[in-house]
């Protein structure tokens, strides 16, 4: 397999990018500013719930502030009809914000139209307001500081926003990450579309006709076979992946489709275009719009409600249980000598590799940061302090900041270690679907581990019903399943007496 070191290489390049991986790193003509895995670049995309949310906390509290000041006694007391027309204003402004698209940020646009269309909306309030206004026979005197502090307000966020997309942009955070499987003509004429349109970057070529591909196509360098790319390190950057073989070529896209779905990440069919205008709408809904909708597909939703919650939750959690994590350091250090933190790289979101904290439960000469030995019954590795923690969970407590950093989410699939065994052979390897556990951000709890199914995995039907049971989850995720499972998972754990851990 051809040498990755241009993509993915050590901690350092990722963030300084691919200049500093050395003179012969095979790179191709794609070359973004910072290497950003997909979990970095959808909290990017996601950002547009975040602007929506700020506008609406602002310009609510200019309009509580302005009816504050005019109502003539004190606001809680105020007549409706002092109060009405200003909620009324609000609320048409920020929904003609959200209909107009201006959370978008599209890399066509135009500030000198946005902000025109942001002035419309507030005009179309203001409109309202006096309108309202007049309707209940209210004076209109006041209403000239809600118009400006709305437009001034809006109009500063706006500018704001506008500079951190910019700034996302031209840091590749925006850019999808696209890898071609097909060293053919139609790959060849995506790479030179795209190195025209630049909304995209065209990682890699993966081939499974070797011996005839040429090494790149268009500059995007040829990385190996389908086989490879079934397990290479590009992988947690890769937004797309895109089979580019000839259509009529169908026992061959079947094949190959059937192969790549074990990945996390999502497959596509590239048509052949002949005309260029469908070529460029082709590589459009690639590239796609860099900020999510506000009214766009439930999985953007869920995505951000799900890390609202855990940042949430994740944070009071942390300051409420920092008492009982201080006592359990203090107790470890007191109990056996070694450190009081147990680090173990594990796979996350798209198979991207995290660093998962858990206080040492076992003693340090004995630590296994690959879990080629699962803990069992009795196991003399366990400290007597550790059997307390793991029975109880108190291990799993500093992965809670895993959650506030976004590596991990309060619940998901569980996060195992990389090279996990079962028996003698490695557990990815015994289910096909394995990967797509990965799909979803791990969690600290999850379904499978309400069901039954955690601890160790000791045969090839442990390992095939934990990823079903993490599939299962993946499919339903929603914001009250998770609510429901964090509150029955102290429950359920602390009166599981059969799980070993």
């Amino acid at each position: 397999m051809p040498d990755c070191a241009a993509y993915v290489s050590s901690p350092a390049a990722t963030q300084a990018g691919p200049d500093a991986v050395g003179a012969q790193a095979r790179r191709g003509p794609f070359r973004p500013a910072a290497w950003l895995n997909t979990r970095q670049r959808q909290s990017a995309r996601l950002a547009s719930h975040l602007f929506r949310l700020a506008d609406v906390l602002t310009v609510g509290a200019v309009t509580v502030a302005v009816a504050w000041a005019a109502a003539p006694v004190a606001l809680v007391h105020a007549p409706l009809s002092s109060v009405l027309p200003f909620v009324l204003a609000a609320v048409c402004t920020l929904s003609l914000v959200r209909s107009a698209g201006l959370y978008r940020f599209a890399r066509t646009a135009r500030p000198a139209r946005h902000f025109a269309a942001l002035l419309t909306c507030v005009l179309a309030g203001a409109a309202v307001l006096i309108v309202s206004g007049l309707a209940f026979g209210d004076p209109v005197g006041a209403y000239s500081l809600w118009i400006i502090g709305a437009l001034a307000s809006l109009i500063g966020l706006h500018a704001v926003w506008f500079t951190l997309v910019a700034h996302w942009r031209a840091s590749g955070a925006l850019t999808p990450n696209v890898v071609l499987v097909g060293a053919t003509r139609h790959a060849e004429r995506l790479v030179r579309e795209a190195l025209n349109r630049r909304d995209l970057n065209i990682l890699g070529v993966f081939d499974d006709r070797l011996a005839r591909s040429p090494n790149s196509v268009a500059g995007a360098p040829v990385l190996g076979d389908a086989e490879a790319l079934l397990s290479h390190r590009i992988l947690p950057y890769v937004d797309h992946i895109v089979v580019a073989i000839d259509p009529r070529a169908g026992a061959r896209i079947s094949e190959l489709t059937r192969r790549l779905s074990v990945l996390p990440n999502e497959v596509s069919l590239l048509v052949d275009m002949e005309g260029e205008t469908q070529r460029g709408e082709a590589l459009e809904r690639l590239a796609l719009s860099p900020l999510a909708s506000l009214d766009g597909a439930d999985a953007d939703r869920r995505a951000f409600n799900k890390r609202a919650q855990d940042v949430v939750l994740g944070a009071v959690a942390l300051v409420a249980l920092a008492p009982v994590m201080a006592v359990t350091a203090l107790l470890i250090r007191l109990d056996s000598p070694g450190p009081i933190f147990f680090r173990q790289r594990r796979h996350g979101f798209n198979q991207e590799e995290i660093v998962v904290w858990k206080f040492r439960t076992m003693k340090h000469a004995a630590a296994d940061a690959t879990a080629s030995r699962q803990v069992t019954v009795d196991d003399d590795r366990v400290t007597a302090l550790g059997k307390i923690l793991r029975a109880t969970s108190l291990d799993e407590l500093p992965q809670l900041w895993n959650v506030v950093t976004g590596e991990m989410s309060l619940v998901g699939p569980r996060p195992h270690a990389i090279g996990m065994k079962t028996g003698e052979t490695e557990s990815a390897r015994l289910v096909a679907e394995y990967a797509h556990r990965h799909r979803i951000k791990p969690g600290m709890t999850g379904w499978a581990a309400i069901k039954g199914s955690r601890g160790p995995l000791h045969c090839a039907q442990d390992v095939r019903r934990r990823v079903q049971l993490d599939i299962d989850y993946v499919e339903r995720q929603s914001l009250w399943l998770d609510l429901w499972i964090m509150l029955v998972t102290l429950p359920v754990l602390l009166g599981d007496r059969q799980g070993v851990r």
